[in-house]
């Protein structure tokens, strides 16, 4: 899946992702490929993302957005 990551300093992270863990307005979420279309509120935390080489990576999160699209594409906007 392609990952977006955009945060006040620019992009955070762009690559390919087998998963992305964010905590959103409803609960907390594992994005996967072919995961459905949706658009939510992230809340406070970190986006945890694993790498298609398996490493992991975090990025902290205030608030912000999670957009999935269909076609395996992912973008995030932090505070």
């Amino acid at each position: 899946m392609k990952l977006q990551v955009f945060n006040l300093k620019g992009v955070a992270y762009d690559g390919e992702v087998i998963s992305l863990n964010a905590k959103t307005a409803s609960g907390e979420i594992t994005v996967l490929e072919h995961h459905r279309p949706l658009i939510t509120i992230l809340k406070k935390g970190e986006l945890r993302i694993v790498t298609k080489d398996g490493s992991k990576q975090t990025i902290p999160a205030d608030s912000g957005f999670l957009e999935v699209r269909q076609g395996g594409e992912a973008s995030v906007i932090v505070g």
